[in-house]
């Protein structure tokens, strides 16, 4: 049996904004007539006139366009089947973060960003569903977490001679060397 499989329940809005947003790679509210980029922010596209909602309030809501001075294409965004999604949240709103499923009008569940985390379909979530998010998006990944356990256990048993515990493979991404930081001689002077 497969648990959590509910998503969180969006907002009438977010619902109908929702089902706009075009289901292939790389869609978000930037897709819409009514918006578009100028300088690699977006705008309000002022040859098409503002569509509106039935509550009233824009398609395009003034807070996705403001977001992150324009820039971020985040706000009601598509992950997709082959891209890596850059974090698992602990508030499943499409309004800042891209979680929007790539083939229906909804976010992903509480499955989906278990299954995001490594945790295996038998595991079981406990609390309300906000909660359940909540626990998912806070959790260390699954295999994280038995990497680190691994290390531990070796560290642990004296297992390492002088060398690493375990060497990541030549082609993993690394990040850039930063330079050692050398304190000034007035902080070491100074110090208690």
């Amino acid at each position: 049996m497969l648990h959590d499989r509910r998503s969180y329940e969006m907002n009438f809005d977010d619902y109908q904004c929702a089902c706009r947003i075009p289901k292939r790679k790389g869609a978000c509210f930037r897709d819409l007539p009514c918006a578009r980029m100028q300088n690699k922010k977006v705008e309000l596209n002022p040859d098409v006139k503002r569509e509106f909602l039935a509550s009233g309030n824009p398609l395009v809501p003034n807070y996705a366009i403001t977001f992150v001075c324009g820039t971020s294409p985040l706000p009601f965004a598509r992950i997709w089947w082959d891209k890596t999604v850059p974090t698992v949240v602990t508030r499943a709103e499409p309004h800042n973060q891209k979680i929007l499923h790539p083939e229906q009008d909804r976010v992903l569940s509480i499955r989906g960003n278990a299954r995001l985390q490594g945790f295996p379909d038998f595991y079981k979530l406990c609390g309300s569903s906000k909660e359940r998010y909540i626990q998912v998006g806070n959790a260390v990944a699954v295999p994280v977490g038995r990497a680190l356990r691994y290390c531990l256990g070796l560290a642990s048993q004296g297992a390492s001679a002088d060398g690493p515990l375990y060497t990541l493979p030549d082609q993993f991404p690394r990040e850039k060397e930063e330079p050692s930081i050398v304190p000034s001689e007035e902080v070491v002077n100074n110090a208690p």
